[in-house]
């Protein structure tokens, strides 16, 4: 499942020049924290630990292996790092064969006494028609890539020739601009979410992330793949799967 972002600006008063102090003016006794204070603050820190690195890039997104610095902490340190994310209600899951690891709100059922009350790191957000048909195009290609291309090491795809099989899904007297405006718009979404990434400047080609995988078993490809052609043209967003996106707050 998956997660977004809101940031929120600061704003700091500026004196104006009747408050300003003048030249002469005495310093105040509120100015900059001592230097024992600062000095006592940080003694107060936590001895440092080399998987805090590791914590830090779960809770922004998924780790692949292909980070070889961070996967080898990672896997080092698998058990503090799960001690430390159940606390904050999270699971970490790890998949070695597929070289990625990424985290999850802890459900109902694998909580213990106290933790419902912990806020929670992921919410759920429906996607709509266009956003859930990019997404099985695209395991659907990933599917593919991994039975058939056996040479290469990351599956890219070309908007091009995913707009053709997109097409498909609409009534055929559609406004192809505006198709393809909606396959451009979705891809961004996906970026968002971490399920694709630019492969190269063009804006062509974009490599499909194997986080994918895990969001949208293979189990389910079929059943949507069908859902979603019975719904062509009708454009129905019933029982169309959620996927949570990360919040930062």
């Amino acid at each position: 499942m998956i997660q977004w972002t809101k940031n929120e600006s600061l704003s700091a008063e500026v004196p104006s020049k009747s408050d300003a102090p003048t030249a002469s003016a005495a310093p105040t006794s509120s100015a900059a924290p001592s230097l024992t204070a600062v000095s006592s603050h940080t003694s107060a820190m936590p001895e440092y630990r080399e998987w805090s690195i590791a914590a830090v890039r779960l809770i922004q997104g998924v780790i692949y292996s292909d980070d070889e610095a961070c996967w080898d902490i990672l896997l080092r340190s698998r058990t503090p790092l799960e001690s430390y994310m159940a606390r904050i209600g999270l699971i970490l899951v790890v998949d070695e064969p597929e070289g990625l690891a990424y985290l999850r709100q802890m459900n109902d059922d694998e909580s213990i006494p106290g933790y419902s009350k912990i806020p929670k790191l992921f919410r759920k957000s429906r996607l709509g028609y266009e956003t859930t048909l990019l997404c099985v195009l695209l395991r659907d290609a990933l599917r593919r890539f991994e039975e058939e291309d056996l040479d290469n090491q990351r599956c890219v795809i070309q908007l091009s020739s995913l707009f053709d099989t997109w097409k498909s899904f609409f009534p055929k007297d559609g406004d192809e601009v505006r198709l393809r405006k909606g396959l451009e718009k979705g891809i961004r979404k996906l970026e968002e979410l971490k399920f694709v990434k630019r492969f190269g400047d063009d804006g062509e080609s974009w490599e499909v992330r194997r986080i994918l995988k895990a969001r949208l078993p293979v189990e389910e490809l079929e059943r949507l793949r069908l859902q979603l052609r019975t719904a062509a043209g009708t454009r129905s967003t019933e029982e169309h799967p959620s996927i949570d996106e990360r919040v930062e707050e």
